[in-house]
């Protein structure tokens, strides 16, 4: 999935620049969309990277485009930035907004070929594939709802038959489990999908092959808990979430320095 992964150096700080940002505990400021961040530096990095969470950007540490940027950056745009031509800002971010949803996308069907590969799995991949690489215009005109509309089934079966064979499986499907008590929970091939573990402790918990596609962890305490083999897992998730280094994640997941 190294291409599914960001590569802020190839990137034009898109993130940095598109989005907006609302004062808050995530963000130091308000910063409006299409509003450069302050931070941004002229090579489009970020003057404080390092220090994001001292400085009240905890926000930007969680966030993780999957590549979607030095796609847009390099494929589409052909690495003319928005600063090169002003002309193509406007069109660039919206543009970003859409790679972003299609790089998830590709994500879950990529883990999905992978683990049990099908026929049908390939083809959507396939396709999602060829949309990323299209000019601006097609990108914006892709129907994303419609896509995941046709996705999501094929996620869910890849789902089932991975964890078919887990005895004793729990169903928590957009469960509200926020701040749930689950140390040392018995997880493993749960089905956790859309439920919100916001603030949840898992210390120690066991989420091997758990479904987590869209399970909402932001500040869940996953420190000691074995994270291998959860099925859908993104960075992002990840990065949200509270762990250290006795969490056990897959490969092609990095931990995130925060913790």
């Amino acid at each position: 999935m190294s291409t599914l992964r960001a590569d802020c150096g190839s990137c034009f700080g898109l993130c940095c620049v598109a989005p907006a940002f609302a004062k808050s505990a995530d963000f130091a400021i308000d910063k409006p969309a299409g509003r450069p961040c302050p931070n941004l530096l002229t090579d489009f990095r970020c003057g404080i990277h390092e220090t994001l969470r001292p400085h009240g950007f905890p926000g930007c540490t969680v966030f993780d485009c999957l590549g979607a940027g030095q796609q847009v950056a390099q494929v589409t745009y052909g690495g003319v930035s928005w600063r090169d031509e002003p002309g193509t800002a406007t069109e660039m971010f919206d543009v970003f907004a859409v790679m972003r949803q299609l790089h998830e996308i590709l994500w879950y069907l990529t883990e999905a070929s992978a683990k049990a590969p099908a026929d049908d799995v390939s083809t959507a991949l396939k396709d999602v594939e060829e949309r990323t690489n299209a000019d601006a215009a097609t990108l914006l005109e892709t129907d994303v709802d419609a896509l995941r509309l046709r996705v999501r089934p094929l996620l869910a079966r890849t789902s089932e038959t991975l964890r078919a064979g887990i005895r004793g499986k729990k169903d928590h499907r957009g469960a509200d489990l926020i701040g749930a008590k689950l140390r040392k929970a018995a997880l493993r091939g749960a089905n956790l999908r859309g439920a919100y573990l916001i603030g949840a402790d898992l210390t120690g918990a066991d989420l091997r092959e758990a479904d987590l596609l869209g399970t909402d962890l932001r500040d869940a305490n996953v420190r000691g808990a074995d994270l291998t083999g959860a099925l859908y897992l993104t960075q992002f998730q990840l990065n949200a979430a509270q762990g250290d280094e006795s969490t056990s994640v897959s490969a092609g997941l990095i931990r995130p320095t925060h913790w």
